[in-house]
């Protein structure tokens, strides 16, 4: 380069001090942001290692005063939304001071134009709520109904906060309000599965008195079933109504009575045997069962080769209908078994007799010194006429007495045998066959 285009030494200089001022300018801004950086990854580091909220906080602001060389700060957390405890942590200032000092962090956040701007940073006034140790307040916000305020004390240099300190505050602060909400969440979630253990703790004893129930309430069916073989069907009714053992007292209603017996039991027991007899009288009597259950009836006691069947629905006239259906079908089933069964010559022949009108009937309780027995049976005149009008009957006839008759005349052929004296029953009664 010619003379006249070189740069002058002086010029060169000043050149040169201007670009190294603008260097060190870069390399003062490159170690602001390597140190903000470092001091966001230190504070983060610490505040989302925990999901205390207390532990949080105190991490948070230890981090923070360390990063700016202060030797005292506060941070209070209101709830707006609950009558929770306010949530102050206070490090660096005097025990007597905490107290007050929380109170007026609590109205610092109270004034209004400072909580519409919770961002923004402000220095506390002299004399305001804040004490005087006070020298930087940053409010924030963790949740609309959450304002929360930081406070920290001089720096140790004596330098003022300048706007790189609010810019790495405000990043700072919002990583705070992150690991906050993240507690929170946690809490939520803790606080949802301690209450979804005690529903299942809740639905397993649940289950378990269920599964206790059932298995009370199978073995009660179990025990029905087998009881059903051996109580009629109109105590097992009042059992089931009246659980607790209270059985009702006898009351008078309408009833018809069916009598049966086997003629000549002890002639066909002898020519048969016993057991081959025994075979025979339960083939005829499941039959029996079977005839009175689909009629309503309801076999109130057995004896060797007879039983005594009630009928007693609301309906009279349905009482005496039913036991005559129930006798017709006994005698229809008595001669297809007498074909069938090759060890009687003969159908074996049941005679049966039917008296209809009203009796007390219900359970009876007899005590003893070897305990109490309840029976349940109808008493009366009604029970003991049956009885003989069925002993009157020979060769498989079906005996009524006038009230059933009356109420069955028109569904069934009857034919009037004239009047008998019976057993124990004053003057004559009386009787009818069914065809």
């Amino acid at each position: 380069m010619g003379k006249a285009g070189r740069m002058k030494p002086q010029e060169e200089i000043k050149q040169l001090k201007k670009s190294l001022k603008q260097a060190e300018k870069v390399q003062a801004e490159l170690d602001l942001r390597v140190f903000n950086l470092k001091t966001l990854f230190d504070v983060s580091k610490d505040i989302f290692g925990s999901v205390e909220p207390e532990t949080i906080i105190r991490n948070f602001l230890l981090m923070t005063m360390g990063n700016f060389g202060v030797m005292q700060g506060f941070v209070l957390l209101l709830d707006e939304s609950s009558e929770n405890t306010n949530q102050f942590i206070a490090i660096g200032f005097q025990d007597d001071l905490n107290e007050a000092l929380e109170e007026g962090a609590v109205k610092y956040l109270d004034s209004k134009d400072r909580w519409e701007s919770p961002q923004q940073l402000s220095l506390a006034e002299q004399g305001s709520s804040l004490p005087l140790e006070v020298e930087l307040s940053f409010p924030f916000s963790v949740t609309p109904d959450s304002p929360a305020l930081l406070g920290l004390g001089p720096k140790l240099i004596g330098d003022p906060y300048n706007d790189n300190d609010i810019e790495l505050l405000n990043t700072l602060v919002n990583n705070l309000v992150i690991a906050l909400k993240n507690a929170r969440s946690f809490d939520e979630i803790r606080l949802l599965n301690k209450n979804l253990q005690l529903k299942n703790i809740e639905l397993e004893k649940a289950f378990k008195e269920l599964t206790e129930a059932m298995r009370k309430v199978e073995l009660l069916e179990d025990i029905k079933s087998n009881l059903s073989k051996f109580v009629p069907n109109t105590v097992s009714r009042l059992i089931e109504k009246s659980p607790n053992g209270e059985m009702p007292e006898s009351k008078e209603q309408d009833v018809s009575v069916l009598f049966l017996d086997i003629e000549s039991y002890t002639k066909i027991c002898e020519r048969v045997g016993d057991e081959e007899m025994n075979d025979i009288i339960e083939r005829h009597f499941s039959a029996f069962m079977d005839a009175i259950y689909a009629n309503h009836g309801d076999v109130n006691e057995t004896a060797g080769d007879g039983l005594m069947v009630l009928f007693l629905d609301e309906d009279r006239m349905q009482n005496a209908l039913g036991a005559v259906r129930t006798a017709l079908k006994i005698r229809e089933a008595t001669i297809k078994i007498g074909h069938e069964c090759t060890s009687l010559y003969r159908p074996l022949e049941i005679n049966m007799g039917i008296n209809s009108g009203r009796a007390f009937v219900g359970a009876a309780k007899f005590d003893s010194y070897t305990g109490s027995r309840w029976t349940y049976t109808a008493r009366g005149s009604i029970t003991n006429v049956a009885a003989r009008i069925g002993s009157q009957a020979k060769g498989g006839k079906i005996f009524l007495s006038p009230t059933t008759a009356a109420r069955v005349k028109d569904q069934f052929t009857l034919s009037p045998l004239g009047k008998f004296f019976l057993k124990n029953v004053s003057g004559k009664v009386e009787i009818y066959e069914v065809e």
